[in-house]
Parts: C-alpha cells; sequence; structure tokens
C-alpha cells in the first residue's frame, strides 16, 4: 500500500547550480528544477562542488554539516558538507580544496580524478543527510555525475540504507561524456578487479566512458527535450553511444527544460531599458532604441533588428551565419552577436561590423546584463544550431516577445511552432537542414512578415509571449518518473484527486452525501428523485465513481421522467395526497437510507402522512442526492413509491417482496423513459405496503381514491408488473430484511437517520392496522 504520510526524498547532484555556479544550461536546470520539485511537495537535496569561485555572500552562509573520507582507489580523501538553505532549498556543498579550490569548473588535466571523487562523495554522503532524510532518488546529471550509479551499485548495493535508492541519469549534451584512460579504472575508481564494471565502462581498448556506465548502471535515463531523445538513438546524434541508448531505450524518455519565469519577466524586470507585457508592448520599442544607440546602430524603427546570443561553435550553427551574413545585412536586416568561441568565427563578426557599420555589431564577450537587454530589445533571435539538446535561448527570446528563428533540431523542434500563413499558427521561424541558403530563407521570411504585415508580426509576437515554459510542467514529469519507481509512496496531487473520483464508499461517504442533499434541497428538483432513485437500484454494485457521474446527468435528462413518474404514483393511489406522501417518504427514507436500510415502508408511510404536503419538496431534492450512495438508498427510495398507493391489502411477508420488486422495476422505469411503467410498479409496491400502512393511510387514501380516478394515467397503476419482478429482484434482500422494524418518528432530510432497534410500539400498530383493514 500506497505511504500516503512519507514524501518523495530526492538527492539531485550537479556539477554546476545558478546563482552559485554557472557555465551552460546545465546551470540553469539545476538552479530552477529543484525549487519546482520542492513546490510540488517533494523534499530535495541539490550537492554541488564547493567551488573557489562561488560568491562570498555565499560561502558566508554556509554552515558546516558534516564530514567523512571517501576512499578513491588507494587514497582516502577528505569530504566536508557545507548546509545552505536558499529559496526553500536545501543545497549541501561538497568541499574538498584539492579538487576544487580552483578558478574555473572544468578544463584541468585531472578531471577525471576530480569529478570521480565528486561522484563517490554523492554516494557516500546519502548517510550523512539530515535527520529524517533517506534518499528515493538518486537524479544525476551529466558525465561528472555519472559514476555515482557506478559506485552505488558496485559498492553500495545490499546496505539498507542505499536498497531503496534508485537512480535517474539526465543526458544534458551527449558530445560530452568523460573519456578517459582506462588507467583510472584501478588507480582512481577502484573497479579493475570488478569484470562487470571494468567491462560496462570501457568504450575501446584504452580508453574507459563516464557517461558510459551511468547509461548502463541507472535505472532510468531521461534527456531534456523529446526530440532530442529520438535523435540520440542515431549514429548522426549519438556521438558513439547510440547503440547503448537504443538498448535501454525502454529507459530513456525526453522531458523538455523551462525556463525561471519570474526571472525572465519582461513586465518586472530591472535589468532592461523599459518594462512591457503581452498587452502593452510600449516599453519594447524603448528597449530596441535604446539598445540600437548603445552598440553604434542605426535607430530605426522600421528595421528589424536579430540578435544571438551564443557560444560561436559549429554546433550552435556559425558555419550558417558566416555564409549567410552578407546577404541578410545587404537585405536590411540588422544584427546584433553576442558570444565568444572559436577565432575564426571571432574575426568573421568582426569583419562584418567594419563591412556594415550602424548594421552589424559584434561584442566578443561574456555580457549576462547586455545579453538581457538583447532579448527584450530584439524583434528576431537566430539560433540556427547543427544539433540542441532543449536550449533556452530561444524560450528566454519568446518570453521577451522576441521571434525565434531556429533549425528544426531537439528542442528547438519542441518549443518553436513554425508560422503558418494560411492559419496565423506558429511561435517562430524554423528551417529543415543544415544549409545556409536555408537559414537565410527563414530570415527573409521573418522580415518580409516584419515588413509586409504588421497585424500578423504582432499576433505572432503575441502567441510566443502567451507560451507556458515554466518548470511547474516539467517538474510534474519528472514527478511522474520518480513516483512510477516508488509506487509504495503515494503522490501527493493523487491525494487531492481522490475525493472527486470515488465519492461512493458507503459507509464512510454516506454522511457527505447527506450533507449535499441539505444545500440542495432550496432547488426544485423534485422529479430528480424518482428518476435516480431508479437507475440507483441498479447500479447499487458498481463502483463509487459511477454513481456520482450519473447524479448529475440524470438530473437534468430525468427531469421529465421523474414528473412522469410521479403523476404515475399518484394515478394508482391517491393524486396529490399519495404523490405528497411519497415525496415525504422519500424524504425520509433516503435520510435513513444513508446511515441504514432498515426502516420499514410501512411505518415510515404512516409517519409521513401526517407531514406530506410540507416535506414534499425538499425530501425529494434529498433523496435525489442520495440515489448515488447505495443499495439502501434505492430501496427506501422504492419504499416511498410503494407507500404512494395505499389502496391495496397484503401481508407483512408481501411488503418485502414488494420492496424488492420495487427496486429493479423503478431502475427500468428510467432506463427506458416509460412512464407507464414506472406507473405500474409504483402500484404493486404499493398494493404490499398498502396493508402495513396504518388506518389513516386508508382514510386518505379513500379521500383521494376519485382523484386517482379523474388522473389520466391510472392505466398502469393496475397492472401488477412488479409482482414478477419481484421474484427477480431478491436479489436485494439487505433492504428488505431489515424493513419491518420501522421509525414511527419523521425522518428530518437534512440531518441522517441514526440506527435504532425496532420500537414495540410500531409492530403493535402495524398489528392493528392489519387487523382493521381486515
Amino acid at each position: 500500500m500506497a505511504d500516503s504520510s512519507k514524501k518523495m526524498q530526492i538527492v539531485f547532484a550537479s556539477a554546476e547550480c545558478a546563482p552559485f555556479v554557472k557555465t551552460g544550461g546545465l546551470g540553469d536546470v539545476a538552479g530552477s528544477l529543484p525549487a519546482a520539485l520542492v513546490r510540488a511537495g517533494a523534499e530535495v537535496i541539490v550537492m554541488v562542488p564547493k567551488y573557489a569561485t562561488i560568491k562570498d555572500e555565499y560561502k558566508a552562509q554556509m554552515e558546516h554539516f558534516s564530514d567523512f573520507y571517501v576512499s578513491l582507489g588507494w587514497r582516502n580523501e577528505y569530504c566536508g558538507l557545507e548546509k545552505l538553505e536558499h529559496d526553500g532549498v536545501t543545497y549541501m556543498f561538497i568541499d574538498n580544496e584539492r579538487y576544487f579550490a580552483r578558478d574555473y569548473p572544468y578544463g584541468f588535466f585531472d578531471d577525471g580524478e576530480r569529478f570521480a571523487f565528486f561522484s563517490k562523495a554523492i554516494t557516500e554522503s546519502l548517510q550523512h543527510l539530515p535527520a529524517g532524510f533517506e534518499c528515493d532518488i538518486l537524479h544525476c546529471n551529466d558525465w561528472q555525475t555519472a559514476l555515482a550509479p557506478v559506485f552505488l551499485r558496485e559498492f553500495y548495493q545490499g546496505l539498507p540504507l542505499y536498497d531503496r535508492v534508485k537512480t535517474v541519469f539526465s543526458i544534458h549534451n551527449v558530445a560530452f561524456q568523460g573519456q578517459f584512460s582506462d588507467t583510472v579504472m584501478e588507480d582512481i575508481l577502484g573497479v579493475a578487479h570488478i569484470p562487470a564494471a571494468a567491462s560496462q565502462l570501457r568504450c575501446d581498448a584504452c580508453s574507459i566512458n563516464y557517461m558510459l556506465g551511468a547509461l548502463r548502471y541507472a535505472d532510468a535515463i531521461t534527456t531534456v527535450s523529446p526530440t532530442y531523445a529520438n535523435e540520440i538513438q542515431t549514429p548522426e546524434f549519438g556521438e558513439g553511444l547510440d547503440g547503448v541508448l537504443r538498448e535501454r531505450s525502454y529507459a530513456l524518455q525526453g522531458i523538455l527544460n523551462g525556463i525561471d519565469v519570474a526571472g525572465f519577466d519582461p513586465a518586472t524586470d530591472k535589468r532592461i531599458a523599459a518594462n512591457y507585457t503581452v498587452e502593452d508592448r510600449s516599453g519594447k520599442a524603448v528597449c530596441k532604441a535604446k539598445l540600437q544607440e548603445e552598440l553604434g546602430l542605426e535607430v530605426r524603427d522600421d528595421r528589424p533588428l536579430m540578435v544571438m546570443v551564443t557560444r560561436l561553435t559549429r554546433q550552435k550553427g556559425m558555419d550558417l551565419v558566416m555564409y549567410a551574413l552578407d546577404r541578410i545585412l545587404s537585405g536590411g536586416v540588422q544584427v546584433a552577436v553576442l558570444g565568444t568561441g572559436d577565432r575564426d568565427y571571432e574575426d568573421g563578426l568582426r569583419y562584418f561590423q567594419d563591412k556594415y557599420p550602424g548594421n552589424m555589431a559584434a561584442r566578443i564577450e561574456f555580457d549576462p546584463a547586455l545579453s538581457q537587454r538583447m532579448y527584450a530589445a530584439a524583434d528576431m533571435f537566430l539560433m540556427p544550431s547543427k544539433f540542441e539538446p532543449c536550449g533556452l535561448s530561444q524560450i528566454i527570446a519568446m518570453r521577451y516577445g522576441t521571434l525565434p528563428i531556429v533549425r528544426e533540431t531537439g528542442g528547438l523542434k519542441d518549443t518553436v511552432q513554425p508560422y503558418n500563413e494560411f492559419t496565423g499558427e506558429g511561435t517562430g521561424f524554423s528551417f529543415s537542414n543544415f544549409n545556409g541558403d536555408e537559414m537565410g530563407d527563414a530570415v527573409f521570411r521573418a522580415a518580409r512578415l516584419f515588413w509586409d504585415n504588421r497585424d500578423a508580426w504582432n499576433q505572432l509576437v503575441t502567441q510566443a509571449m502567451s507560451q507556458d515554459f515554466s518548470w511547474t510542467r516539467s517538474a510534474d514529469k519528472y514527478l511522474d518518473l520518480y513516483f512510477f519507481m516508488h509506487p509504495e509512496i503515494e503522490r501527493p496531487a493523487a491525494v487531492v484527486d481522490e475525493p472527486e473520483a470515488a465519492p461512493d464508499p458507503v459507509a464512510a461517504e454516506e454522511p457527505k452525501a447527506e450533507e449535499k442533499p441539505v444545500e440542495a434541497e432550496p432547488a426544485k428538483a423534485e422529479p430528480e428523485v424518482k428518476a435516480e432513485v431508479a437507475p440507483e437500484a441498479e447500479t447499487e454494485v458498481k463502483p463509487a465513481a459511477k454513481p456520482a457521474a450519473k447524479k448529475t446527468t440524470t438530473r437534468k435528462t430525468t427531469a421529465k421522467k421523474a414528473t412522469t413518474t410521479k403523476t404515475a404514483a399518484t394515478k394508482t393511489a391517491a393524486a396529490k395526497t399519495t404523490a405528497a406522501k411519497a415525496t415525504t417518504t422519500r424524504k425520509r427514507t433516503t435520510a435513513a437510507a444513508k446511515k441504514a436500510a432498515e426502516a420499514e415502508a410501512a411505518p415510515e408511510v404512516k409517519a409521513e402522512v401526517a407531514d406530506a404536503k410540507p416535506a414534499a419538496k425538499a425530501p425529494v431534492k434529498t433523496a435525489a442526492k442520495k440515489t448515488t450512495t447505495t443499495k439502501t438508498t434505492t430501496a427506501k427510495k422504492a419504499t416511498a413509491t410503494k407507500s404512494t398507493t395505499t389502496k391495496a391489502a397484503a401481508t407483512k411477508a408481501a411488503t418485502k417482496t414488494t420492496t424488492k420488486a420495487a427496486a429493479k422495476p423503478a431502475v427500468k422505469v428510467e432506463e427506458a423513459g416509460a412512464e407507464p411503467k414506472a406507473e405500474a410498479k409504483p402500484a404493486a409496491k404499493t398494493t404490499t405496503r398498502k396493508r402495513a400502512t396504518t388506518t389513516a393511510k386508508k382514510a386518505t387514501t379513500k379521500a383521494a381514491a376519485p382523484k386517482a380516478e379523474a388522473t389520466a394515467e391510472d392505466k398502469p397503476a393496475v397492472k401488477a408488473e412488479p409482482a414478477p419482478k419481484a421474484a427477480e429482484v431478491k436479489t436485494a434482500p439487505k433492504a428488505t430484511a431489515k424493513t419491518e422494524p420501522a421509525k414511527e418518528t419523521p425522518v428530518s432530510p437534512a440531518a441522517p437517520a441514526e440506527k435504532k432497534a425496532p420500537s414495540k410500539k410500531t409492530s403493535v400498530r402495524k398489528a392493528t392496522a392489519t387487523r382493521k383493514r381486515r
């Protein structure tokens, strides 16, 4: 059984994490996803190396939590855990100055050893977490943490604390895999003597691959977009790992990244020249003019401004940019590029800046503040990547109303919907092949729309800005995966939904049903009673969810049927008087039914006769809502119908039989929608109960007899259809078994009926009533 008291407890391990250390998209993910998981009800601890580059303001907030030694090959290395709470998330910084007190996170000769230590420290520290935190999911990211699933399985499996840990490995870029000489297997990893590990880490005769180990050892694999998950299973994009990814495709899925929508909000961003919203974008024009002035471009609002904020590498499509830039600039499009990278691309951009002064600006630097101003000011954002696992720049651009022009690959394809000139749909522009001419065509498709159809352009901007790329959606999909791996933990969202789905478990939820009728009483839905009563008799055995659904639908559709049914009951005994009695009976029976189907039809009728007319309407609704409950409710409603006709006389045993009969015939009435049947059935039921009813009923019945005759629909009343069906309905002995004991006092529709032992008075009255009738 699922444990509803336990929260999902996740350790999220990453080599970088905003705002502490960030070099790319991984830092953004690690900085945003854990917070979204916490908001969704999980408990998360993020593990990051304690780099020297972390700002002193954050270091000052860290408290020393624990320290221990980590065995790495033949060495024992110190590991400290420094704890920091930030924005509701707990961060544990892995402290080892020999490995992490450096000027930059990566790019050192001993990276293989540094991040092997980091992976081992992650697994070892699962024993040193705060009290009450037992890791359910170890979520590792990229090659720097890829050995953690390997170490956990080879060195810690079998220990009680680790048996429950499931591992998830996320690929943020399959091109970076962590390949090193196989000498590290013994000297650093200490797994050379374990054949399974040694063979599964090896990628060629003399090398091992950290990411390969994670792909083979992790319980689940994710990547950052659905399209990229498919692409990396092909030789073109798999970077040599496509084979193992195809083997483990059953464990692989793509979950799209999100962005921090609060941090990237044009309405509140203090880094941009003027704020604006989807409704009022006048501030965007101000941002554009200010940026043009800042970068030395001509300040013109009639020219589209296209920007790039990127690493200057082949992967980011810089080959295509160099090829098409002459055509784009000479065509009247302004271009601004911010970034650093390969020297050839840097020099090429400077050349175009000199060739097209006022139209082209190149900023060969890393400037986050300028990048923000460029997102807000531009009309178009160019991102022609050769491959792109997810990409955040195009999402941020759309958030700021800047239309992306992208190549259809990876996350770019998943996030940007190409503009359709016929329907107006879309959030940007795209092209398929890695080709400079195709890219140029896409740029001019966007430019022509900007020049020729500003209304369509503005609509496209509105659609782009309205997209939901929050982490909430992505976090929900990660939680789906986590809870799938730990079915014994109950998901909070499921708990919320359960009451709606299954309102019917008879014993437990009946009181709720009673409360509902009370509220609904004022509404005039009398007909609903009979109509609903009938269906419930049939569906009594079905799951709780269905009756609830039927309730709502039946009320609307069966309004007429119910009215007819009422009339039918009236025909058989006494038109108006009996109808009132019936409704009153329902009121009492439904109320009593919820707590127990014990009350007998006859006595109920007696008591109700007194207050028949006033109670008629309210009880009806009560009954209607109570129908959603179980057999007991329907059985009593049936009794109500029986009480309507007080003419016939029969023994108490007969009363039981008719009660059963009443349940099924009523059902048929609603299903078929035939009024006559409804009338006939009540007639039969009433016959048996008539005998059981008091002499008082007799009198009222006689008085109403002429009215009954006058009724147009009397004919079915005489038919004894329920009698034969009584035999069929014998399946409802529960209701009749407890029918004999009766309650003398009328039950209020609002209050639940209590279970009471049959009173002597009632039985005496019954007896006298029968004698008198005879």
